[in-house]
C-alpha cells in the first residue's frame, strides 16, 4: 500500500483580513523525501503557504491533508495542531521571531518542553542538536549576542530538536554572508540526505539548483503555482522566470 503524501492541498485559498488574497485555489502535493523549492517573487504567497502547511493559518477555503489526515482546522484545534507540530517544523525568515529565551539552550528546549517531554529527554535532545549544528559553544549565549549565521542555525535547531519529518524554511539564506550561506546550504543538503522532507520558500534561484528535487513556481498575480518540474527544466525556462519576476532582462 502506498504511503499517503506528506501534504496534499486541495483548492486552498487564504486571504488576510478576509480581503487581501495571498493564496488562491492552490492544488499541490508533496511526497515524503522530496526537497521542494517554492520559487516566487515577494507577494506571491510563498510565506503564507508555509504557515498554512504548519497549521499556523487556517485556510479561508479548501482542504489540507498531512500524512493522510485532514488538518485544515489545525490552527483552531489544539489537539490537531499538537499532532501536526510533532511532525512538521517551520523555520521563519527572521530568526529573532523564533529566538526569545534568555539563552540558546533555553530556546532549543522550549518546543520539547511544550510537548511534554521529560527533563532528561529534553537535555539529551538539546545537547545532540547543539553538537550537530556546531552550536555547543554558544549554548549559554543570549540570542542577541549571536551573528546572523549563528542565529539561523539556532532557529533551525529549535525545529530539529523535535525530530520532525518535514522542515519548512522561509528564505533560509536571506541576509547571510557568503560563508554562513554556504554552511547553511550544506547543512540543509545533509538533512535531506538523512531523510527529512524539505519545503523551501525563496526567490533565490541558486537554491533550487543546489537543493531541489522539484521546483514549484508561484505567480505574483495568481497566488498559486504556475509551473512545476525538475530544477534544471524550470531554471532553463527564461521566459517563465522573466514572466514571474524572478529574473530581469
Amino acid at each position: 500500500m502506498t504511503a499517503p503524501a506528506v501534504f496534499e492541498l486541495i483548492d486552498i485559498s487564504y486571504a488576510y483580513h478576509g480581503r487581501i488574497v495571498a493564496l488562491h485555489d492552490v492544488d499541490l502535493t508533496i511526497q515524503a523525501g522530496e526537497a521542494v523549492v517554492v520559487l516566487g517573487p515577494n507577494g506571491s504567497g510563498k510565506s503564507t503557504l508555509l504557515k498554512v502547511l504548519d497549521g499556523l493559518y487556517r485556510p479561508s477555503s479548501g482542504r489540507l491533508l498531512a500524512f493522510g489526515r485532514d488538518v485544515t482546522q489545525a490552527a483552531d484545534d489544539p489537539e490537531l495542531g499538537y499532532w501536526l507540530h510533532q511532525r512538521v517544523g517551520l523555520v521563519f525568515q527572521e530568526p529573532d521571531v523564533q529566538l526569545f529565551s534568555p539563552t540558546v539552550f533555553d530556546d532549543i528546549a522550549f518546543g520539547p518542553l511544550q510537548l511534554g517531554w521529560s527533563a532528561e529527554r529534553v537535555r539529551e535532545a538539546v545537547h545532540r542538536v547543539l553538537g550537530e549544528l556546531n552550536l555547543a559553544h554558544l549554548a549559554d549565549r543570549a540570542p542577541f549576542e549571536l551573528s546572523g549565521g549563528e542565529k539561523k542555525r539556532a532557529a533551525l535547531a529549535t525545529v530539529l530538536v523535535m525530530e520532525p519529518d518535514v522542515i519548512l524554511l522561509d528564505e533560509p539564506t536571506a541576509n547571510l554572508d557568503p560563508r554562513s550561506r554556504a554552511q547553511l546550504i550544506d547543512l540543509l543538503a545533509t538533512l535531506h540526505q538523512r531523510g527529512h522532507t524539505l519545503v523551501i520558500a525563496t526567490h533565490e534561484l541558486d537554491l533550487a539548483a543546489l537543493l531541489a528535487t522539484r521546483v514549484v513556481v508561484f505567480g505574483e498575480r495568481e497566488h498559486r503555482p504556475v509551473a512545476e518540474g525538475r530544477p534544471e527544466d524550470i531554471l532553463a525556462d527564461h521566459e517563465l522566470l522573466l514572466a514571474t519576476n524572478l529574473v530581469h532582462d
